[in-house]
């Protein structure tokens, strides 16, 4: 009784279209996922080919511009002239000085953070993971200007800093390093080393989180394993662990490499009068006046990053994001 009831009322197959435009558009978009997907992106690739795209191109039309030495106008003819200047000695020196300290930021980044992100990854638990995460993603909350202000105040000759060392006995050794020459200067704020320790707090965190997310990858087995075979923690760290966590080391340092060869905050406010990329890329479009100048700076970063990019992609760093 009970199933000739249920059968006699059967479920329909397919349910009744809605009707209207709402129906109509529903029933294309079902048939046509793909068009669905268009449409939801066709307005953030605009956005990316029209402003992002649009205006890298409009960088580069520039930079194959030259400057007119007498009127000081652009003359809009297509030449080279612009990056034979770039190739000038005080040129080539601003861009080794960069390239220079966005490496030796991002191998810092990478020593300090291993240890930190290895803890995170292989101890800490719970409420202590949590504590981690906070204590690391804390100081990215803070105002970027502050931050460097701030290190300006610690650093400067009678800071924090200069006042620990001395009670610490210990301010003749950083005396001794002011007086290098290229290291050096009046104070620790006013040096290639205080933009150097700047640098590399304000993007420690991009280094500590993808090494981090790497370590976690790794299966405890394996260090287990290597040391049940008699390898030393030397030799499980070169031969498991480091090329394991190298994915993780090289995706921070994307971050680490790309944000140092672009900034021109920090060596502005912390630093001596060499400039670097971003501050000659400043200079050159706002108190020069040589924009086709600028542009050919700006490029520099850019092609040195695809190469990055490219070579980070073949170690497997994209993985690691």
């Amino acid at each position: 009784m009970t199933i000739a009831v249920l059968n006699s009322n059967p479920a329909p197959a397919i349910l009744p279209g809605s009707g209207g435009m709402r129906g109509a558009l529903s029933d294309v978009f079902w048939r046509k996922p793909k068009l669905l997907l268009l449409l939801m992106l066709l307005p953030p690739v605009l956005w990316l080919g029209i402003v992002y795209i649009g205006s890298l191109f409009a960088l580069l039309l520039q930079s194959f511009f030259s400057i007119d030495e007498f009127s000081g106008l652009i003359n809009r003819e297509f030449t080279l002239k612009t990056y034979g200047d770039l190739l000038q000695a005080a040129n080539l020196d601003i861009i080794l000085r960069t390239v220079t300290m966005a490496a030796l930021v991002t191998l810092a980044s990478a020593v300090i953070a291993f240890p930190i992100a290895y803890y995170a990854a292989r101890y800490a638990r719970g409420r202590w993971k949590a504590l981690f995460y906070l204590g690391i993603m804390l100081p990215l909350w803070s105002s970027y200007l502050v931050k460097i202000y701030a290190w300006k105040l610690i650093l400067a000759k009678e800071g924090i800093l200069t006042w620990l060392l001395a009670k610490l006995h210990l301010l003749w050794l950083v005396d001794g390093w002011l007086l290098l020459p290229i290291v050096g200067g009046n104070s620790l704020s006013v040096s290639s080393t205080g933009t150097f320790i700047v640098f590399v707090y304000v993007w420690l965190p991009f280094m500590i989180l993808p090494v981090q997310a790497a370590l976690e990858r790794v299966p405890g087995n394996l260090v287990e394993a290597s040391s049940d075979l008699g390898a030393s923690p030397g030799q499980t760290f070169r031969n498991v662990l480091f090329p394991l966590a190298l994915p993780g080391i090289v995706a921070g340092s994307i971050f680490t490499f790309s944000l140092t060869l672009g900034d021109y905050i920090i060596p502005q406010i912390i630093g001596t009068s060499r400039l670097f990329i971003g501050q000659a890329v400043y200079s050159q479009q706002g108190t020069a006046g040589n924009i086709p100048l600028a542009a050919a700076f700006t490029v520099v970063p850019i092609v040195i990053m695809g190469f990055y990019l490219w070579g980070a992609k073949r170690m497997g760093a994209f993985d690691a994001l």
